[in-house]
């Protein structure tokens, strides 16, 4: 499946699946939205596949994100494809479940 990103309501939406071919496409958008909000939040909810490099991606975005001062969630406890990255690298803390 192909890559989407959404942004719903504040909340970027990650579709499909996520690998070292496509997350230079997630980083350049975050970019952006880096630049116009001091608050981000980033759902893995709706990712089919992910791999060590975009993993990579996603925790350069959360150290660049911090460096900036702004704050960054990472939505995706439940997606046991995402869970199961972020655990074997020592990283699950940062997965948020839900925003309250």
């Amino acid at each position: 499946m192909a890559l989407q990103i959404k942004n719903n309501k504040g909340i970027l939406e990650i579709e499909g699946d996520l690998n070292a071919q496509n997350s230079n496409s997630l980083k350049n958008y975050f970019n952006e939205v880096i630049q116009q909000s001091n608050f981000i939040t980033l759902s893995l909810n709706k990712i089919t596949a992910i791999d060590k490099p975009a993993f990579n991606t996603i925790i350069s975005l959360y150290k660049n994100a911090l460096s900036k001062n702004k704050v960054f969630y990472i939505i995706g406890k439940e997606n046991k494809k995402v869970s199961n990255i972020f655990a074997a690298e020592n990283a699950n803390f940062l997965l948020k479940s839900t925003i309250a």
